[in-house]
């Protein structure tokens, strides 16, 4: 009974290598596009919500300086300087914090875009303002000396529709990827040796003609 057991594995490998080669791939591909539409079901949808702030240059200041405070004050926003005063305001720790909020500036205007990601809409916009809010504050305690002032230009609002991927582009993601490596699978698979020719059977010496005479 042991040995039929233990011979199971075996014979359903040896039938698994008599399947043509090329089902590999569309079975890889198929893999992938069902693990990556479980993965984009099951996942958490997130959503992310943006405020902006501008830098604006005062009497004695000018808008090249603007701009380049904008850019200052877009490597900061994520600092703890900024974040520290944010977290009361966000309700959410220091690290946390950080992981969910990003700042992007632009090259061509005194603009910074703080976005913050959060599991529900109104929870995505009320993290963004409060690193906004205290960004401006942090950035107008320095105004005397920067010539500068940070003003709120656009408050957060809650996003209608979710930033992370929906289950038709996870499935799409995963099937691209199984299919991928159900090619690499069969470049790299080992190639079958052709069987050596067999040695020609001798061929018997002719038997003497004295043999053949009795």
């Amino acid at each position: 009974m042991t040995d039929t057991h233990e011979g199971a594995p075996a014979r359903r490998f040896a039938r698994l290598r008599r399947l043509p080669v090329w089902l590999l791939l569309p079975g890889c591909a198929l893999a992938g596009a069902t693990a990556g539409g479980a993965y984009g079901v099951l996942r958490p949808a997130e959503y992310t919500a943006t405020s902006y702030v501008i830098a604006v240059p005062t009497e004695k200041s000018d808008p090249a300086t603007a701009l380049g405070f904008a850019q200052a004050y877009g490597r900061v926003a994520t600092q703890l300087a900024v974040l520290g005063d944010a977290q009361v305001a966000a309700r959410l720790p220091v690290a946390e914090l950080r992981s969910r909020v990003r700042a992007e500036t632009s090259p061509d205007a005194p603009m910074v875009a703080i976005s913050a990601t959060a599991g529900r809409p109104a929870r995505a916009a009320d993290i963004a303002n409060a690193v906004s809010r205290a960004l401006t504050l942090n950035a107008n305690r320095n105004e005397d000396r920067t010539r500068v002032q940070l003003l709120q230009f656009s408050r957060a609002l809650r996003p209608v529709t979710p930033s992370s991927a929906g289950p038709v582009t996870t499935a799409l993601v995963g099937g691209s990827a199984g299919g991928l490596l159900g090619v690499l699978a069969l470049l790299t698979r080992p190639r079958r040796r052709a069987p050596e020719p067999s040695a020609p059977a001798p061929v018997p010496a002719p038997a003497p003609a004295a043999d053949l005479q009795r």
